[in-house]
């Protein structure tokens, strides 16, 4: 069991989930991806519609659709996106939270201001799902409304957290989201199925410089209004 000394193993899977981005290539056995996914599937969704799926691959598999995505991905061959993740401007506070993670990202790794083929070379690792030994491409209904995302939001979050419980790291990939079509294509799923991101699961490298990264975030007083404790 995963604890950090706080006296909650909950908290401890929670605080220590970071998005990984190198990964060892132990194998990690299905019974276990399995166990943490069941775990995962108690999360709250409306009327227990449970609207996600998802496409977990190992081995060879996985392998051939890393190949089919990232040779896509680097042919740049042009796609239109199911869903827009990222607003079309950036503005504050949410700028500058965006440049403090990808510059102190791009810094451990050497890549400089303006070095677009570092840059390119880099986002094309999602595709390899940063060498981890499991890789899952998560989808939802097209027909599916706005509610049933935010279900699945807190899926994702149930898995990673679940993860972590049982001592392993994870990434949730957007990348992903950028080329469904070459994802529907390379997993054969129909139109229907929207691309809602990937993640990848498995032991992290802990001799790899990315992986030293550590994001910050802001406390509860800066987000959230409190009234009526002094009453």
């Amino acid at each position: 069991m995963l604890d950090d000394g706080s006296g909650s193993e909950v908290d401890a899977a929670i605080t220590s989930r970071r998005s990984l981005r190198a990964f060892l290539p132990t194998p990690v056995p299905r019974a276990t991806v399995e166990h943490l996914l069941d775990v995962a599937a108690r999360a709250p969704s409306g009327t227990n519609m449970q609207p996600w799926r998802g496409h977990v691959m190992a081995g060879g598999r996985l392998l051939r659709f890393c190949d089919a995505v990232e040779a896509a991905f680097l042919a740049g061959e042009p796609e239109q996106r199911d869903y827009r993740y990222y607003p079309e401007t950036f503005f504050e506070p949410y700028l500058s939270r965006r440049r403090e993670v990808g510059w102190g990202l791009y810094s451990l790794l050497g890549i400089g201001r303006g070095d677009t083929d570092k840059m390119r070379i880099q986002h094309a690792r999602n595709f390899r799902f940063f060498g981890a030994p499991i890789g899952v491409i998560f989808t939802i209904d097209r027909r599916l409304e706005i509610g049933s995302w935010l279900d699945y939001g807190m899926f994702l979050q149930n898995v990673m957290v679940a993860a972590r419980g049982i001592g392993l790291d994870t990434c949730p990939q957007a990348a992903f989201a950028g080329v469904p079509n070459t994802v529907r294509a390379a997993l054969a799923l129909p139109f229907q199925d929207v691309v809602v991101c990937g993640m990848a699961i498995g032991h992290a490298d802990p001799d790899a410089v990315e992986n030293t990264l550590r994001t910050t975030r802001v406390p509860a007083r800066e987000f959230m209004s409190f009234t009526g404790f002094e009453d």
